[in-house]
């Protein structure tokens, strides 16, 4: 970067800082500023070396060409307007800020007073704080967005149908990996070591789904314990990785397409966790860090009758106002620019409830939701809502619209209640079948539910069998955080245990849960290192260990290895029996034409369970015979596919279940029994034959077709 940098109008268009091979364009939305200045600082971000005041102001954005500077230069802006918090405006250029549409950060924070726009010794947000804060906080760095993707497709498509999702930790994944040079763990280049990629496609995973990587930040009270935000559901910019996650940080951006490049070699999808609710500038109280000294009133939520104050629907101190058109398009903008320039296939949206939250409440036609459903672009990747947040008619599962998957977290509350002997088939049986309740409506595919037992939010599997109360005391709260309400039951004994019988039923636990998962309708979503009963001692709200608590333990036992043979072996049976997966939900309602039910519930004693079945709530061994006979699609011809039987019994003890009868055969292959670690080749049972259903198991037959 020159000394004599020289100011040229620019344009309004790109936002944010971009290079055009010869100089780079600012640009910045303000509505209610009255002037930007454009700071420069020297290459360790630590000096400031230029304020240069952006010459023009088009349809709210501030603009201005400098020929001068290059990629891998360093600034943020200084906002100047009315500082009325009464009004809701809270401009202080004394405040460095961050441009919401950075691409590039570096720096940390340093929790220093002067990050506050008031005097925070005070405690009075009305007070001004004329404080620098310029040597405490993260600057923008400008980028080359050059790339070689090599010829790579722009995305990686898998089927929603042979969708397995995988949800991880970029730095928790790799950060003890022994395969992975010491160098490169816990950062974008070790988690796309191709030992890594080999070992979770291994698994029969075909869709990486990654905590948050836009760059967020520490929270100060906990680094004030020695802690750290390490899910990082904090987010500060939402068009950059973080560069904590990169081996050299100045290259943040190049090694997360690197990551995504390799990725994307290894046959896998990339999904990114986003946090476009809220951000890391709090409440009122909270720091002025980049939106809060950009625009107040424009980028969040306000009180309508005292705009001093934030609607909180996030529980976090924020709301981001999608309802305002520039935010809206910032959002959007920063979709379509993981898409199109990283290649990005998809994105699971937290408290996805409040993106769609106008005014007048949930909107499942919300401008948000309907931008996205419009977008060529976005159509064509996975789109997944966490359907809920803290805010009124907040709970919406099953509420967003046709092309959308969600979180289904009646699918995960359902299914660890049958297996700890508190729900019955009639509770069980819906959940099995994509939850049709909720979803079958509008065109909407059983792909739209997303089921899981265990994700980064509470238990691990393993902890799920081994204890029922949460033990969170590291987290410095006094073990006051995190849910009490978990579901979960220890088999008997709270925590490690040398009882053997104890042991082995915490292992026939683990083997049901994850068969249920694999061979229910709709997508299934596994938790990195369930599939080999990774433990964090039973803390359900590891939020803020950024350390052995979180971080995958690689030092793998027996069982484990045992467990891993057992995820593999399921997802080969869901990919090599499509009736696991299919695209129309499963009714149970009789096809007169085809003369064939696509599912029908089984008794113990081999019939048709009835309504006094489903009606007493005492149900807790019964069948899902799913027949392969029925439509796959909606022609009106007969399937192909194999017929399937799966025998549930969340029973204490053992059930004789009599084989029922299917059409073209007589013959039922034993594939899984939950009680076994191996099943015997070639078992084969006729129907009417019983069979033992040790309690607390799960059974998978295929039927046998005569031949013709």
């Amino acid at each position: 970067m020159s000394n004599g940098t020289r100011i040229k109008e620019g344009l309004p268009y790109p936002k944010g800082a971009t290079w055009d091979g010869r100089g780079v364009n600012f640009a910045l939305f303000s509505a209610h500023a009255t002037k930007v200045e454009l700071c420069l600082f020297d290459a360790a971000g630590k000096k400031e070396l230029q304020r240069i005041e952006l010459p023009e102001y088009t349809n709210q954005i501030w603009h201005g060409y400098l020929p001068d500077v290059r990629p891998g230069d360093i600034y943020g802006y200084r906002v100047h307007g009315p500082y009325e918090p009464e009004a809701g405006h809270r401009f202080n250029p004394n405040k460095l800020l961050l441009d919401p549409y950075a691409r590039g950060h570096v720096g940390t924070i340093e929790w220093n007073p002067a990050c506050f726009g008031y005097q925070m010794e005070t405690g009075d947000d009305l007070t001004f704080d004329e404080r620098d804060s310029a040597p405490f906080v993260p600057k923008c760095v400008v980028v080359d967005p050059n790339f070689d993707w090599k010829g790579e497709p722009e995305r990686q498509y898998i089927p929603w149908d042979r969708t397995v999702i995988y949800e991880t930790h970029v730095k928790g994944f790799t950060k003890l990996h022994p395969g992975v040079p010491k160098k490169l763990r816990g950062t974008y280049a070790g988690f796309g070591d191709r030992k890594v990629l080999d070992y979770i496609r291994s698994l029969g995973v075909t869709s990486v789904e990654f905590l948050p990587i836009h760059t967020f930040l520490d929270d100060s009270y906990l680094t004030d314990q020695g802690l750290r935000n390490y899910w990082g559901y904090s987010s500060i910019g939402f068009f950059a990785p973080d560069p904590r996650y990169a081996h050299e940080p100045e290259q943040s951006l190049r090694e997360f397409k690197e990551m995504v490049a390799r990725c994307h070699d290894a046959g896998l999808e990339v999904i990114l966790d986003v946090v476009y609710n809220h951000t890391a500038e709090g409440n009122e109280k909270g720091p002025t860090l980049s939106f809060k000294g950009i625009d107040n009133a424009s980028y969040y939520r306000l009180l309508p009758d005292e705009p001093r104050y934030y609607i909180n629907d996030t529980g976090t101190g924020n709301t981001v106002n999608l309802s305002h058109p520039r935010v809206l398009q910032m959002v959007t903008d920063s979709l379509r620019y993981w898409v199109q320039e990283l290649h990005v296939d998809g994105f699971r949206f937290d408290l996805g409830t409040i993106l769609a939250r106008e005014p007048n409440g949930f909107d499942n036609q919300s401008g948000f939701l309907k931008a996205c459903s419009q977008d060529p672009l976005l159509a064509e990747v996975k789109l997944i809502a966490e359907p809920w947040d803290c805010g009124p008619g907040g709970y919406q599962v099953g509420g967003f619209p046709p092309g959308w998957a969600e979180w289904n977290d009646q699918y995960r509350d359902t299914v660890r209640d049958f297996w700890r002997g508190e729900a019955a088939a009639t509770a069980l049986a819906p959940r099995l079948c994509a939850s049709r309740d909720m979803f079958d409506h509008q065109g909407r595919r059983p792909w739209a539910s997303v089921n899981f037992i265990t994700a980064h939010d509470g238990f691990t599997l393993a902890d799920m069998v081994s204890y029922n109360e949460k033990h969170n005391e590291a987290n410095g709260e006094n073990n006051q955080d995190g849910h009490s309400h978990n579901r979960s039951w220890n088999c008997g004994a709270e925590g490690p245990t040398d009882d053997p019988d104890i042991n082995a039923l915490r292992e026939r636990q683990m083997r049901n849960f994850l068969a249920t998962l694999l061979l229910s309708q709709g997508t299934p979503m596994l938790m990195a290192g369930d599939e080999f009963a990774r433990t964090q001692g039973g803390n359900n709200n590891a939020y803020c260990q950024d350390n052995e608590i979180s971080w995958v333990d690689w030092n793998i036992a027996e069982r484990g290895e045992k467990l891993i043979a057992f995820v593999k072996k399921l997802t080969k049976l869901r990919r090599d029996f499509p009736i696991l997966r299919r695209n129309r939900f499963l009714t149970g309602h009789y096809d007169e034409d085809l003369d064939v039910k696509d599912v029908t519930w089984i008794n113990a004693n081999g019939s048709e369970m009835q309504g006094e079945d489903w009606d007493n709530g005492n149900t807790k061994c019964f069948g899902m015979m799913v027949d392969g006979r029925a439509r796959a699609t909606g022609l009106r011809k007969r399937g192909e596919d194999v017929s399937l039987l799966i025998v549930f019994n969340g029973y204490h003890d053992l059930v004789e279940f009599t084989l029922p009868p299917c059409a073209g055969g007589d013959k039922w292959e034993l594939l899984v029994d939950t009680n076994l670690e191996e099943v015997p080749e070639a078992h084969v049972l006729a129907t009417g034959d019983v069979y033992g259903v040790t309690g607390r198991s799960l059974l998978l037959f295929a039927f046998q077709t005569d031949p013709a």
